[in-house]
């Protein structure tokens, strides 16, 4: 009998750096896709895909001083993307231009100065490890920071859970009756550029989004209540893990992008079938009102 499973395990079954780059990748599918549910709820979405750029500059200039050392690039990303958060939110405070504006500009500068650090020093390979990742030449440091920063992701979420979702539904009553709004905030932009910082160990800053967003958006289509976005983007996360790393090895393709490709696909497949709100479920509502 055969096994239709047995083609997507094989790879994972037979190669240990397939087995760390599912390590990996499942370690992100289990942080990301949290932080990006509430990016989504506070209508944040793009703000997260300037953040992933912002954080090119401060790997860069790691890069220059110690090399592929994961430590300094690690330590010049998390520091770069906070400075970016904190400058575009005083900028924002300061004058009339509103914060997407300012994170957009930010961003921008960001990712030209990133480019320009490495291509001061490094090849055109070092160029393309920053851009998209190298998810496939994960090492032990590696999958440590990333087990980390997933452990750090769901423990503080826990612990900030309840205020974050009040913001998300009234932030108006939320500094009413408390003073956590600002610190908060302030909280959850560190994890979205904590997770943002992993994401680039393993997909690159170009696609270190994707996996925090997509799965998330693609919830949305399943269910409508916070309790069951989380798990289910979670498990979307982890689908695609598994098939994009699956599919880059049997059809010789770049990790990263399949690894985004597939998340994609998933939410094309939701956007059609989801119960909530998917483009079938409402043709066919409309075709029962028109009978």
């Amino acid at each position: 009998m055969i096994d239709p499973f047995g083609p997507i395990i094989a790879p994972f079954v037979e190669f240990g750096f397939m087995r760390r780059a599912l390590a990996g990748c499942l370690a992100l599918s289990v942080s990301a896709p949290p932080v990006g549910v509430f990016l989504t709820l506070r209508r944040m979405s793009l703000m997260s895909d300037a953040m992933s750029h912002a954080i090119l500059p401060g790997a860069a200039a790691g890069f220059l001083v110690a090399g592929l050392s994961l430590p300094a690039m690690t330590l010049g990303g998390l520091v770069a993307g906070l400075v970016v958060a904190l400058l575009a939110g005083a900028v924002t405070r300061a004058t009339v231009v509103r914060e997407d504006a300012n994170l957009a500009a930010f961003y921008l500068i960001s990712l030209a100065g990133g480019v320009l650090l490495v291509s001061l020093r490094g090849s055109q390979i070092d160029l393309m490890h920053f851009l998209f990742g190298s998810v496939l030449a994960l090492d032990d440091a590696a999958l440590i920071l990333l087990g980390g920063i997933s452990t750090l992701t769901l423990v503080a979420l826990a612990a900030i859970y309840r205020p974050l979702v009040m913001e998300c539904v009234d932030p108006l009553f939320l500094r009413t009756v408390s003073r956590s709004g600002g610190p908060v905030h302030l909280a959850f932009l560190a994890l979205v550029v904590v997770n943002l910082v992993g994401g680039f160990q393993a997909l690159g800053t170009l696609l270190a989004v994707g996996l925090m967003l997509l799965p998330a958006v693609a919830a949305r289509f399943w269910t409508r209540d916070l309790g069951g976005l989380i798990p289910i983007s979670m498990l979307i996360a982890a689908i695609a893990s598994v098939t994009g790393l699956s599919l880059s090895y049997h059809l010789d393709l770049p990790s990263g992008p399949a690894i985004v490709l597939a998340a994609g696909a998933l939410y094309l497949v939701s956007m059609l079938a989801g119960p909530r709100g998917g483009l079938l479920r409402r043709l066919i509502r409309a075709r029962h009102l028109e009978a």
